[in-house]
């Protein structure tokens, strides 16, 4: 699922550099690994337990940004009689990563990579998760390796999994998969990404679920002032997604029918959080009629376009109710399904990057062989929700803070400006402070000083916009 792409350039001494750089500091991240993690991530990256099933004649290939070398999945799609068959390898985490070693300990110490504008704290060391670990193109791996088949409609026909060595043959990019896709270049393999996503679009819609087209925002520094710019995801992102959560639902059905798993959870947004989201649509002039359902809207929206790019980021905050959900022993939870997937689903997918997908992978391996799950695995059930809350905490809490710093900068140098914006949000016990939508730039902030109007459109003057406190604030203009 989305989170909020946030991307920032330029020379470390920038005052925004400097203050993402105090930020880091203020939250505790860490800066690197223990000796001790990092040479037994070296001594594992040369003894990984190898799988005895050779998958490496599959010409598997890998889509990612340009720059990425934390490589969880790679793919290879054929046609199968009148459907479909998938084939998605992902990285084994568990065949470097010893339970209980210092490794672990520090996996559960992070529980998932953090992603600032400026760079990323990763999960594990380099050696295993841009290297040794990673699906990269200049060696067999090990992976866990799902084969799904589909039929005409890209429906689930049929499930297989198991641990295999596989090797990847491309290192691909998403702009480079569009345009062999869009010119009519693309191999077959690479082609039916476009077929098989298209089709799980539409099943997706037609089972009410949403996939948020979330642009990334890069703020660019020009003569001293900053200007945020949106860049859309291309279709090839979409399709690429689509075969994650193709795979998420699979590996969420699997474990349901075996009795023990972790799914990942979400409740139907509340009344009061789609509201918001309406008076934000209105501070960004997006027309939302209220016969219109939320997933309607969204897919109705073009991200190329700045107002519809500033509310696709707003959407996000309708997945923070997720939750990671276990169960045991056949007794199922009173919530199997993720409500913007419209579906059972988990993380299963991004195992370099994430805690809990080596114990779902496990799990699964375990329901698709009908063996026992190891151990290790069944000892960590209990925690494994709470760990992985507190990670998904703490990753909002940067994510959050990064954009309050990021607005800042944008809005630095304009103080006593007057801009036109909609109040979203009241305190429910002060009804002259509250939180204020800009109409341009998109940017949210404070506003205290008179009885707001909740859903209207106000002037605002700016008083304070300090990227080193985090802080934009507006009083009534």
């Amino acid at each position: 699922m989305p989170r909020r792409p946030l991307r920032v350039t330029g020379a470390p001494e920038t005052p925004l550099r400097a203050a993402l750089a105090a930020l880091r500091t203020e939250l505790g991240i860490p800066e690197g690994f223990p000796p001790e993690v990092l040479a037994e991530a070296e001594r594992a990256a040369t003894a990984p337990a190898l799988p005895s099933y050779d998958a490496t004649a599959i010409p598997f290939f890998t889509i990612d940004p340009p720059a990425s070398t934390d490589l969880d999945q790679a793919m290879h799609l054929a046609r199968q009689g009148t459907g479909y068959r998938v084939r998605y390898a992902i990285a084994d985490v568990a065949a470097f990563v010893a339970p209980g070693g210092a490794l672990d300990a520090e996996a559960h110490r992070r529980v998932m990579t953090l992603y600032f504008p400026d760079g990323r704290v990763p999960l594990h060391p380099a050696a295993l998760g841009e290297a040794a670990a990673s699906l990269l193109p200049d060696g067999p791996r090990p992976a866990a390796l799902w084969t799904i088949d589909l039929d005409a409609d890209g429906r689930t026909l049929a499930v297989d999994l198991r641990r295999a060595l596989v090797r990847s043959r491309a290192r691909l990019d998403y702009a480079w998969v569009q345009r062999q896709i869009d010119d009519g270049r693309a191999e077959e393999p690479v082609a039916l990404l476009k077929t098989v996503g298209l089709l799980r679009e539409r099943l997706e819609a037609e089972r009410g679920g949403i996939s948020l087209s979330v642009p990334e925002q890069e703020i660019v520094e020009r003569d001293g002032t900053y200007e945020p710019v949106y860049r859309a995801p291309l279709p090839a992102d979409g399709w690429n997604a689509q075969i994650s959560l193709l795979t998420g639902m699979a590996a969420a059905d699997l474990m349901l029918a075996y009795g023990t798993g972790v799914l990942r959870t979400l409740p139907a947004a509340p009344d009061g959080a789609v509201g918001r989201l309406r008076r934000t649509a209105h501070a960004l002039h997006i027309d939302w009629p209220h016969h219109v359902s939320y997933a309607d809207l969204v897919r109705s929206l073009d991200p190329r376009r700045p107002r519809h790019a500033a509310f696709l980021q707003e959407c996000t905050t309708l997945l923070r109710g997720a939750g990671y959900t276990v169960f045991r022993d056949g007794v199922l939870p009173p919530i199997t399904t993720h409500s913007a997937v419209a579906a059972p689903y988990t993380h299963c997918t991004a195992p370099l990057r994430r805690l809990a997908d080596r114990y779902t992978t496990e799990l699964c391996l375990a329901a698709a062989s009908g063996d026992d799950p190891p151990d290790w695995v069944l000892a960590a059930l209990d925690t494994l929700p709470a760990e992985m809350t507190a990670g998904a905490r703490r990753a909002g809490t940067v994510e959050r803070e990064c954009v309050n710093v990021v607005e800042a900068a944008v809005l630095s140098g304009r103080v006593g400006e007057t801009f036109d914006a909609c109040v979203v949000d009241i305190d429910d016990d002060r009804p002259t402070v509250g939180t204020v939508q800009l109409t341009e730039p998109a940017v949210i902030g404070r506003v205290d000083g008179a009885r707001l109007p909740l859903g209207e459109r106000v002037r605002v003057r700016l008083t304070e916009a300090d990227p080193a406190r985090a802080t934009v604030r507006f009083v009534p203009a």
